[in-house]
């Protein structure tokens, strides 16, 4: 009985001891795997206290960024507020010469140019010869229609202008069998030119001269006053420095210009108000008789000199030299310094030129019958001619050698249907018209 108690016993001693290792095992297992928590707390604390003062590290440093940043932006602000009244000085400064040199500027000058590299030459040196004294009043072009080397490189060779080319590859369709395409190429590329010149290059007016065109010493003063006149009195639509009736036998003042009711062209200005009314309605061909329609001028008139003031030497081109030899050539170019500064035009503004010519006819002594030509030669001082239509005037301009061509109802130079030139100079011939009389308010003649 004792020996098994003391079994028993042992065995329950046996199991306790297991149980206490057992114990002492999960216990030490646990405090290992505190330990390890623990530790691994305190390197993580100890990784974030070094972050945490690396961030307060940056932190500081960034805050002495912004006060550097701010500092450098309040020098900067002050360096601007400097630097923008500098800008704000030198572009009012530039701007003054900009309206200035505006101010000063008459008007672009543009070479219509083809193909005809050594008329070219021949029209641009004569035009530098009196244009270089004035070239900020009158900047200088040569726009070129196509593509001829020769013509490109003969412009591009002067450092005086600016070079402009018209490419344009459209094909042309005449309206009519038989007609020259070249007057259709011409219309197209005066209309680029202008356009490039009035919107692109934003000049308040433009003379327009063609390459076989020399000028007179007085060209550029010339057309510096009739500017000013076009400002005055908007009834005026151009000013051409051209006389078609302006061969040296029925020319003699250099100094007396005209108000006329035909188009001369053959160097002449416009303004940009006027081109912006054409520009939209330009003409597929024949631009200048287009020009000449009632429909299109509106009743304004053209200021043309007695004188002219170009000399058109183109034999060869697009006209196949018709007239040359007997209208352009014998032309009287001008050659004398007229000072228009000192002249008073305003006898040319259209309510005090209706009188002034008036008074000037009525002051010619008639003649009629045959032989006039004669008759106007024994006569001193002024004639009048009076014809009845388009062919009487044919007619009696063919005895004189004068022009006999019309447009739209309009003789060449007519100003209320009256022709005026010298024959033989000084005296001055009226072709006078039939309803010319009632037009410039002429009564009881």
């Amino acid at each position: 009985m004792v020996n098994k108690f003391l079994c028993d016993f042992r065995f329950l001693l046996l199991a306790a001891a297991v149980a206490f290792i057992y114990i002492q095992m999960r216990l030490f297992t646990t405090q290992s795997e505190y330990a390890d928590r623990l530790a691994a707390a305190v390197e993580a604390e100890t990784r974030c206290t070094s972050q945490m003062r690396k961030l307060i590290d940056q932190i500081s440093m960034q805050q002495s960024r912004i006060v550097d940043l701010e500092e450098d932006k309040k020098r900067q602000d002050e360096e601007y507020g400097q630097m923008k009244a500098l800008v704000q000085d030198l572009e009012f400064k530039g701007l003054q010469r900009r309206v200035d040199k505006i101010q000063t500027q008459v008007a672009a000058v543009v070479i219509m140019a083809c193909n005809r590299a050594d008329y070219l030459e021949r029209t641009i040196d004569s035009i530098l010869k009196y244009q270089n004294v004035v070239a900020s009043k009158y900047p200088l072009f040569v726009s070129q229609d196509g593509s001829d080397p020769q013509v490109r490189k003969k412009a591009l060779s002067y450092d005086q202008l600016t070079y402009m080319q018209h490419l344009d590859s459209k094909p042309v369709q005449t309206e009519r069998p038989g007609e020259l395409i070249a007057y259709y190429k011409i219309a197209r590329h005066y209309k680029w030119a202008m356009d490039e010149l009035f919107y692109k290059h934003n000049f308040s007016r433009v003379i327009i001269l063609e390459d076989d065109m020399e000028i007179a010493p007085d060209f550029f003063d010339y057309f510096e006053a009739a500017a000013a006149l076009m400002e005055k009195d908007k009834t005026i639509m151009a000013v051409s420095s051209w006389n078609d009736n302006g061969q040296k036998q029925f020319v003699h003042d250099p100094e007396i210009l005209y108000r006329s009711d035909f188009f001369p062209g053959l160097g002449w200005m416009l303004t940009r108000s006027t081109w912006n009314e054409l520009s939209p309605k330009w003409p597929k061909a024949y631009w200048d008789d287009w020009l000449r329609l009632q429909e299109n001028h509106k009743g304004r008139q053209f200021i043309r000199p007695e004188v002219c003031r170009t000399y058109n030497f183109g034999e060869h081109g697009s006209s196949l030299g018709q007239f040359f030899r007997q209208y352009l050539e014998p032309i009287k170019l001008n050659d004398v310094q007229v000072d228009w500064k000192s002249k008073d035009l305003s006898y040319l503004m259209e309510d005090k030129y209706v009188k002034h010519f008036a008074e000037i006819l009525k002051n010619a002594k008639p003649i009629n019958g045959a032989d006039v030509v004669l008759k106007a030669s024994n006569i001193r001082g002024d004639v009048r001619v009076q014809y009845k239509d388009q062919p009487d005037f044919e007619r009696i301009a063919r005895q004189f050698g004068v022009f006999q061509e019309w447009k739209d109802g309009v003789p060449r130079t007519a100003y209320k249907g009256v022709v005026v030139f010298r024959y033989p100079p000084p005296r001055r011939v009226f072709l006078v018209g039939p309803n010319s009389f009632k037009l410039l308010g002429i009564e009881g003649v």
